[in-house]
């Protein structure tokens, strides 16, 4: 598998079909196995935390997630084939699982969520074994009793939605204590998958503006989009 390091984090370079066959072999050796969706904000956020920068390079897989990383890896001579969105991918790794009859075990996002969410999925895919859900919290104290739910529930795919970077370094510390062959910190993705929060246009994602579309429909996040000025100079330095 290919890689380029990006301001010090590496981003693997993976098409949508690969990183579903990277999953299905990870699940079938039962180890343990760390994935992450790394964009813009994921990138910034390692450059002064150096514990979620070691747990970035530590993963199993990072996939690409947002245009910016794209951009990047084309400015430093390293174009990436192509973008894993995580709010797509969990979509892909419910149909799979569906098929598959992967157990699926969805964590974290807000009071509610996690249940809508595995209730569309029943919906849109028959078959479907979510095995359980827990908004739970992302606290030190909590941590011993959530694992202990997983791990009763044994998962073959779990999803953590505690944005970043806890939900990636709550995966860090409590894989193994889990034992679960693969898990993804999945961010808002959640969120889509319930309707509670809507997608920008499938236009839209494909220019390149779901980040102008999500600041517009969430104004809030205008702190979180500094940091793209800043991705911008520190790419264009190296």
């Amino acid at each position: 598998m290919n890689s380029i390091t990006i301001l010090g984090v590496r981003v693997d370079d993976v098409s949508p079909g690969e990183t579903l066959e990277l999953i299905e072999s990870f699940i079938a050796q039962r180890a343990l196995h760390q994935i992450a969706t790394v964009n813009v904000e994921f990138i910034m956020a390692a450059q002064d935390d150096p514990e979620f920068r070691d747990t970035l390079n530590a993963t199993a897989l990072n996939v690409p997630d947002s245009i910016g990383v794209m951009w990047a890896a084309r400015r430093l001579g390293r174009p990436l084939r192509e973008r894993v969105a995580g709010s797509d991918l969990v979509g892909w790794i419910a149909q799979r699982a569906s098929r598959e009859r992967w157990k699926l075990y969805l964590l974290g996002a807000a009071e509610g969520i996690a249940q809508k969410a595995a209730d569309v999925w029943q919906s849109r895919y028959p078959g479907i074994n979510i095995v359980g859900t827990f908004s739970g919290s992302a606290r030190r104290e909590e941590e011993a009793s959530i694992v202990e739910r997983i791990r009763d529930a044994a998962p073959d795919i779990l999803f953590v939605a505690y944005g970043a970077p806890t939900q990636d370094l709550w995966i860090a510390r409590n894989i193994e204590k889990m034992g679960v062959p693969v898990c993804v910190g999945v961010g808002g993705a959640l969120d889509f998958v319930a309707g509670v929060t809507q997608r920008a246009p499938r236009w839209v994602r494909r220019v390149g503006l779901e980040w102008l579309h999500r600041l517009i429909r969430q104004p809030w996040r205008w702190r979180r989009m500094l940091a793209l000025p800043r991705f911008v100079w520190k790419v264009w330095r190296a």
